[in-house]
């Protein structure tokens, strides 16, 4: 009898009570298997004892068990553009809002979208590229729960480009207290009170983050989540214990240490992740963010570690009597000058002084003005105004060149240094918005090189604030760091000594370095005397940095400092002007002389060879509209915003325009055709004049590039008389510069859906008036009926009776008294040939995508298609027609 007959025989035998007895021991002794394989033996990790408190000796941690390993794809990051895609919960949501206001600091570009449920994803390639180089999900359950779709779509696309993921889990009330994270090897266990929370110096994405800290105390709030793993993927980066010590129900072993931050390596599915258990109200949480997110990169979105700090301390001598500094003040601010020293190599406060206030405090007072000045040499000195005065009050430069030489006397002759090439104007007045006599006093007296302030291009958020560069002086941008004219007394801070603390100690001071390469603090003389804030907001701040950051601290003098500044962001040299009035604070330290109503209404935007100059003649018949000052240069148009007079500034621009009469009926316009095309003229553009409305005129892109080529011609350019229309259109890549030049300014232009669509990321659609140069030529009253209820105007004139078709130029003119005409100068309808059919042939199939793209637009827009647009995409249809019959 064989084996397997004998144990059919022996089963036969046995009785049901026997059986199921061995049901049960199998099924238990499965439990016991899985639980074994699941948990399996835990792997400890042994923070440094310095991370530990004393209490924790040889703290546990939630179990990590190493399983298989997945070999992670070595990937280009190249591949990828350094844009992060956040997925928020919605526009207005806290945690969306402060992720992104990280990401703004540090200057990383970024693109929000809706977290889609069953909803599309947004296209995360460009051919052979990847769009983001980081993804980072508010709510990572919005992640996990993706469609089976949109999962597969965008984990393929992290595994294949090298991206990674940062996730947060906010737990709340309908939240279970423990539960698998659907997909992964991880557990989560939430809704906890935490304490002490300590970092793992193990962790691989430790950059900026130093290791060496237990932040004692109460973590805020009591929704934490803590992460447990038995897979060794899963790195801890931060750790915590319970509140009152007690075991977390559901976790299976004991541990006095929990994991609040958990670092993905990737093994489990190629993807790196770093998950957090809470938002970003744990000022610690902020600070692996910053290091989550260069780490994912590759550090490409990742600052240095090096850090330039400059403290100005504003109003020397001013204080009035009472909040000054005294001798043992001075020695205080020397004495921790070199206290500072230690850590920040050549530290010295900058000291802003206002000559006139010398000795006008009490005896004690003025006995530290004289000890002060002794210290002359151990200082930096800048200086402020001779009177405290606001430049911007003052319309005459010789005016403040006066006080400014006032204050430089004193300086001279009680030794203060006057080649520091650093000015700050008081109360800011002056810098931005900028009032050109202050600048060009500036330069006359001190041969000032740096200036800085807060006000560009807002006072607030001060995440926005940015640098630039106007008539060879570099304005910096200014931080503040808690502390006023009146914050002097430690006890009395607003909200109580600890907000200060608060600032210090991972808030805003601490993020203001964090995120930023160069910081100029502003003080006050007011901070040094009595309690000396500024002295321990200085002092406390440098120890929280060494002792939780690894930057490296250093100072340079102001001109050294700003062309630091400039090499690091070299992308601010240009300035970007705002509208004064569209800011309380800007209008109150502007010119009273300046006015917004100077500004233009109306912009035509061209482009070139359309019938700009024609709708500008059209325009100044109205009887409320007035168009700009003529140019010595460039005659009619300005030319403002997209060439080297922006950087003039918006006095220079505003020049041109009329100064205001008392109506309300004063609209202003101007025309410059090079602006349709320019990349930086729509941005410029909205910034200033973000009302405004906007026309541009198309004709057929064809008749455009070869009316420029005439043009061209007609003004000898040697390269339009060398080449032919159809050799320039055809040139290939490897032509002469100088020809593809020309062949740029021929067929660039007529990209019209490309351009239009630059000014729409800048203005509204409803802003935006799209003419019919077809039309316009051939029946300009009514295009003009069109343009008056697009800009509203209060009187409604009809064109008919004021322009006449003059046969002899063969277009319309202005209509004069006794039946004469005015009509457009030599230049404007001149005769040459008609293009050849070739070249015809040639842009036709060139400007096809072109044409069906801007029908699209102008139907979204819900403008009228030219007529000439009709007739271009109705032979592309007949074309194709033809195509399909002949196949």
């Amino acid at each position: 009898m064989t084996v397997l007959a004998r144990a059919r025989r022996g089963i036969r035998q046995l009785s049901p009570q026997v059986v199921l007895l061995l049901l049960f021991v199998f099924c238990l002794l499965s439990v016991f298997i899985s639980a074994y394989y699941l948990y399996g033996w835990k792997r400890g990790l042994e923070p440094s004892g310095d991370v530990v408190g004393p209490d924790c000796d040889e703290p546990k941690v939630a179990p990590s068990r190493l399983l298989p390993l997945k070999t992670l794809k070595v990937v280009d990051s190249s591949r990828t553009d350094p844009l992060v895609l956040v997925f928020v919960e919605s526009l207005y949501s806290q945690l969306g809002q402060e992720i992104v206001a990280i990401l703004e600091s540090s200057r990383f570009k970024y693109r929000t979208e809706i977290a889609p449920g069953k909803g599309d994803m947004p296209t995360l390639t460009d051919k052979d590229r990847g769009r983001f180089a980081l993804i980072i999900y508010e709510n990572i359950l919005k992640y996990v729960n993706l469609d089976a779709w949109n999962r597969e779509l965008l984990d393929k696309y992290c595994v294949e480009y090298g991206v990674g993921i940062i996730g947060f889990f906010k737990a709340n009330e309908n939240s279970l207290l423990s539960a698998q994270l659907k997909g992964f090897p991880l557990f989560l266990h939430s809704n906890l009170a935490l304490k002490d929370c300590s970092i793992n110096p193990k962790s691989p994405l430790l950059y900026i983050t130093r290791p060496s800290e237990v932040e004692k105390g109460v973590l805020p709030g009591e929704d934490w989540t803590v992460f447990q793993s038995n897979h060794s993927t899963y790195e801890p980066v931060l750790l915590a214990k319970t509140k009152s010590a007690e075991s977390i129900p559901h976790m299976s072993v004991d541990a006095a240490l929990h994991t609040t931050v958990m670092q993905d390596l990737g093994l489990h599915d190629g993807i790196q992740r770093v998950l957090f258990g809470n938002n970003l109200n744990f000022w610690l949480h902020k600070l692996v963010f910053v290091d989550s997110v260069s780490f994912l990169t590759g550090k490409r979105l990742s600052l240095p570690l090096d850090r330039y700090i400059l403290v100005d301390i504003d109003d020397i001598f001013v204080g009035k009597e009472g909040t000054r500094m005294k001798v043992e003040d001075v020695k205080a601010l020397f004495d921790t000058q070199n206290e500072l020293r230690t850590h920040i190599p050549n530290f010295t406060f900058n000291l802003g002084y206002s000559g006139k206030f010398f000795h006008t405090g009490t005896d004690a007072e003025d006995e530290g003005d004289d000890l002060l000045l002794s210290y002359v040499r151990e200082f930096w000195w800048f200086p402020h105004m001779w009177s405290h005065m606001q430049p911007h009050l003052f319309h005459n430069q010789s005016v403040l060149a006066e006080q400014m030489t006032l204050n430089k006397k004193f300086a001279v002759e009680h030794g203060i240094p006057t080649d520091m090439g650093y000015a700050v104007a008081p109360h800011h007045s002056g810098v931005y918005p900028v009032h050109v006599q202050l600048y060009e006093a500036w330069k006359q007296v001190w041969s000032i090189k740096v200036t800085s302030t807060e006000e560009y291009p807002h006072l607030k958020p001060a995440r926005y604030r940015r640098g630039f560069i106007h008539n060879g002086i570099m304005v910096l941008p200014r931080q503040t760091c808690g502390l006023f004219t009146h914050t002097i007394f430690y006890n009395e801070y607003p909200g109580g000594s600890s907000e200060l603390d608060k600032i210090i100690n991972g808030g805003e001071l601490f993020l203001t370095v964090l995120l930023n390469p160069i910081s100029i603090f502003m003080t006050h003389l007011s901070n040094y005397g009595n309690d000396r804030l500024g002295l321990y907001t200085f002092k406390h701040l440098v120890r929280f940095l060494n002792s939780w950051t690894n930057l490296k601290l250093q100072t340079l003098p102001p001109v050294q400092l700003a062309q630091k500044y400039f090499q690091i962001f070299s992308e601010e040299k240009d300035p970007l002007w705002q509208d004064p009035c569209e800011d309380k604070r800007h209008k109150d330290i502007w010119s009273k002389e300046k006015t917004c109503d100077r500004f233009p209404k109306l912009l035509i935007i061209g482009p070139q060879k359309t019938g700009t100059t024609a709708l500008y003649l059209f325009l100044g018949m109205h009887p409320d509209l007035s168009s700009n000052y003529p140019s010595s240069e460039t005659f009619e148009e300005i030319q403002f915003f997209n060439g080297h007079n922006y950087h003039k500034g918006i006095d220079w621009y505003m020049e041109y325009f009329p100064i205001p009469s008392n109506t309300t009926s004063d609209f202003y316009f101007e025309k410059s055709a090079n602006y349709f095309d320019s990349e930086v003229a729509p941005r410029r553009a909205a910034a200033l004049l973000s009302k405004a409305k906007v026309i541009t005129i198309l004709i057929n892109p064809a008749d455009r590039a070869y009316s420029w080529y005439q043009h061209q011609r007609a003004h000898d350019d040697p390269v339009a008389l060398k080449y032919t229309f159809h050799e320039v259109i055809t040139a290939g890549p490897e032509a002469a510069p100088k020809l593809r030049t020309l062949q740029n300014r021929c067929l660039v232009p007529g990209w019209y859906a490309t351009h239009i669509e630059r000014w729409l990321n800048s203005y509204h659609a409803n802003q935006i008036l799209v003419l019919d140069g077809k039309l316009l030529r051939t029946e300009p009253a009514k295009v003009m009926e069109t343009v008056q209820k697009f800009l509203s105007v209060t009187n409604f004139i009809d064109y008919h009776k004021t322009l006449a078709f003059d046969p002899k130029k063969g277009f319309w003119c202005q209509l004069l008294d006794g039946g004469k005409t005015k009509c457009l100068g030599k230049s404007k309808g001149r005769k040459y040939p008609e293009m050849d059919s070739d070249s015809r042939a040639f842009l036709r199939d060139y400007y096809r995508d072109h044409n069906i793209e801007l029908s699209k637009l102008l139907y979204k827009m819900g403008q009228t298609l030219p007529t000439w647009l009709r007739e271009e995409l109705q032979s592309t249809r007949v074309e194709e027609l033809l195509q399909a019959r002949w196949r």
